[in-house]
């Protein structure tokens, strides 16, 4: 369901971002084409979905009607809300920005650091850190009931002062569907409207190696990802919009076998993360095919245009470890990967917005594709290299 405005001073703040574009001299006046947007979650690599969000925003041609988040995509989706409530586009710019440096600072006098090799190497990841390797171990046999049984969460304090709730339920021009994952009944409950608070969004990103599961109506949560990452369905029953945009930090394809068992143990998790994602992928294009054969006629179904926004290479070649690594230099340069990807989307795709998908499904069951693979690495292609070699 859409948030309802909270009273007339509400209603008039959001009344900017509904307006169109204004028209250039002598050309007629167009209506924005809305979207909706599903954001993955991936840690400090959350940075790449600020960055394509930032060159939604500044696209006047756009207008976002739902974001799906889950995890550090939920933490982005909430700030825009609160953005577009307060002021309007340029609002929720500057306070996506304002929220990824407040990140930064939190861990800016932290112990876990890039060594100065790695900083020399321009190496994102934390894998040479002593402490990183000392703690990531720790997490393996120590659940966070005993190592953080004050349930320390330092994504709490920033929630806090960032984020104004109460002007996030006024948003009138953007619906918000949160993922987090039920611990007893596995499954995922979506927060929409009011129920989207400070505890939904803490659930929506809690890990449960990191942090005690969030309680919620009597229910413990953890990470959204595990069964919604993000979550399709709420934009078919709650939206207007065909067209889902899945911004996507995770590589749902390698072309390198895992072969340590670091290497391994994040594999699996990034295979888990981008399951859900998958089926409700494969759903979807099964319903447009149905259409497109006139199975569904009069059953109240409706093709949903699918595209994609991925850092392909770029984050397929970032260690996972870099995922807890919060420097500005980082946050900032994976912000403007974003940039980049969603400006060449936009150039190459926007005339098909409202008409059909730019991401092709044919290939999800093949071994040999599938959806938003990852190209090759140049880390991957030289250790593929090595090996042959030593054949």
């Amino acid at each position: 369901m859409k948030a309802k405005p909270r009273g007339a001073t509400a209603k008039k703040k959001a009344a900017p971002a509904k307006r169109p574009p204004t028209a250039t001299a002598g050309q007629p006046q167009t209506a924005r084409k809305r979207i909706n947007v599903a954001l993955q979650g991936g840690g400090a690599h959350g940075a790449f979905s600020w960055g394509v969000l930032d060159a939604i925003l500044a696209d006047e041609r756009l207008e976002i009607e739902a974001i799906s988040g889950t995890s550090a995509g939920a933490m982005s989706a909430v700030v825009v809300a609160e953005g577009l409530a307060a002021g309007g586009r340029e609002q929720a710019r500057e306070k996506l920005e304002r929220f990824w440096h407040a990140v930064s600072r939190q861990a800016l006098f932290g112990v876990i650091q890039r060594t100065p090799l790695d900083i020399l190497r321009s190496n994102w990841s934390l894998d040479s850190n002593p402490l990183f390797l000392t703690w990531d171990m720790a997490m393996r046999v120590v659940s966070p009931y005993q190592l953080n049984p004050l349930n320390i969460n330092p994504l709490r304090r920033i929630l806090e002062e960032e984020v104004d709730f109460a002007r996030v339920h006024t948003c009138a021009t953007m619906q918000l569907f949160i993922s987090a994952t039920n611990v007893h009944s596995g499954q995922v409950r979506i927060f929409t409207g009011d129920e989207v608070t400070l505890e939904a969004v803490l659930a929506s990103a809690c890990l449960p190696e990191l942090f005690q599961a969030v309680e919620i109506d009597g229910e413990p949560y953890w990470d959204g990802g595990f069964m919604g990452n993000p979550v399709l369905f709420p934009f078919v029953k709650h939206c207007h919009a065909p067209d889902v945009l899945i911004v996507q930090v995770n590589p749902i394809r390698r072309a390198a076998t895992p072969t340590t068992a670091r290497e391994i143990h994040n594999r699996v998790s990034e295979i888990a993360a981008n399951s859900s994602l998958v089926h409700e992928l494969l759903r979807v294009e099964l319903v447009n095919r149905g259409l497109e054969r006139g199975d569904f006629k009069g059953r109240g179904y409706r093709p949903i245009f699918l595209h994609r926004v991925g850092g392909g290479g770029e984050l397929a070649e970032l260690s996972a470890s870099s995922k807890l690594n919060p420097e500005w230099l980082f946050l900032t340069h994976l912000r403007d990967l974003g940039r980049q990807a969603a400006t060449a989307w936009l150039e190459q795709s926007f005339d098909r917005i409202g008409r059909e998908s730019t991401l092709v499904l044919d290939s999800v069951n093949d071994p040999k594709g599938g959806p938003a693979a990852a190209p090759e690495s140049p880390k991957e292609k030289r250790k593929r290299g090595a090996k042959t070699a030593a054949r």
